[in-house]
């Protein structure tokens, strides 16, 4: 067996957990890894792991998660009889020791461990027909491939709504529980395929070199939390005219594709004319009308002209990015 302790989290400072963790590869983490995480991505974990991108603040939804883990696990035990005990440590493996996993609990008398995971009404969607998502699933199979396990259960909270188990097993005929949500066989070639990943990844950790980016939303906020300006002065960008020239004509071409969707937009408004609806083939088509309220700044200071408005506006800051041709001297 190769899985080691790394450290017991059990007693351990926020600061102290948070400079360990960051010298692995967690479960959370591999998911976005391997581009299989909504909110996180190569660059963004790697940027973390290198003290680049400042800590998160709990969300409501973290907190929430953390606080809830005993519940989800008593209703574990309810539902499938199996009894769980925690673990206090980090756990590491000599086979990968670029990662590490930090599990919810144990499953006693069992080669398996124990995920709990709480989530909002608005992902109910995500867990119909024996279905979870991939992330889940990743973040399973890298704490199996750490700690070297058989098998994994998840256990998933809806608030309000419901609560689901769910099996990852490496055993292709094992036996789906009448209380089991849904089973997924993972092999052997799949598990040693994500840790190849992870094991190729943490050469850009240690070698100080970004991935590269994935054009996503969560790389641009990374981008914006590191970098956040103040120098004034120019550098050069050696190798960089292709990569303008292809921004520049991608520019261009988006424009003219939403000049060309407006055009289709119009054209179906056209047809629909006065009508709020209509079909084509399978297609409902609606132009339907819309109202919002807003708060008529002008009007109020018109009417309030002894308030200072100015005290209620708040500024924020950003970098606008640009590309412009300059002409050579």
């Amino acid at each position: 067996m190769n899985r080691t302790k790394i450290a017991k989290i059990n007693g351990l400072s926020r600061e102290k957990w948070l400079e360990i963790r960051r010298r692995y590869i967690g479960g959370s983490d591999a998911a976005a890894i391997v581009s299989l995480n909504d909110y996180s991505t190569p660059y963004t974990v790697w940027a973390d792991k290198t003290g680049r991108l400042p800590e998160k603040p709990d969300s409501e939804a973290m907190r929430q998660g953390r606080d809830l883990e005993q519940y989800v696990a008593e209703r574990f035990t309810d539902k499938t009889g199996k009894k769980l005990r925690r673990s206090p440590y980090m756990w590491g493996n000599t086979e990968y020791p670029f990662a590490s996993v930090n599990i919810d609990r144990e499953v006693i008398g069992e080669n398996a461990l124990f995920e709990a995971k709480t989530t909002s009404l608005l992902n109910l969607r995500k867990f119909k027909n024996g279905e979870f998502p991939t992330n889940y699933y990743v973040q399973c199979v890298h704490g199996m491939a750490v700690m070297e396990y058989e098998k994994a259960y998840l256990a998933v909270l809806v608030l309000n709504q419901g609560f689901m188990v769910y099996q990852i097993t490496r055993r292709q005929d094992d036996r789906v529980p009448d209380w089991c949500s849904g089973s997924v066989y993972v092999s052997d070639d799949e598990i040693q395929a994500l840790m190849d990943a992870e094991r190729e990844f943490w050469q850009f950790v240690q070698s100080d070199t970004p991935p590269a980016f994935s054009g996503t939303q969560a790389d641009t906020a990374a981008l914006s939390a590191i970098y956040t300006g103040g120098s004034s002065g120019r550098v050069d960008l050696p190798g960089r005219e292709s990569l303008i020239h292809q921004y520049r004509s991608l520019k261009e071409r988006v424009k003219a594709l939403e000049t060309e969707l407006d055009r289709c937009a119009q054209t179906l408004k056209g047809d629909l004319g006065d009508s709020e609806e209509g079909q084509a083939g399978s297609y409902l088509v609606s132009w339907k009308p819309q109202s919002r309220r807003i708060f008529d700044v002008k009007a109020f200071a018109a009417d309030h002209p002894d308030i200072d408005l100015e005290s209620y506006f708040k500024t924020s800051s950003f970098r606008k990015f640009d590309i412009k041709q300059i002409m050579s001297e």
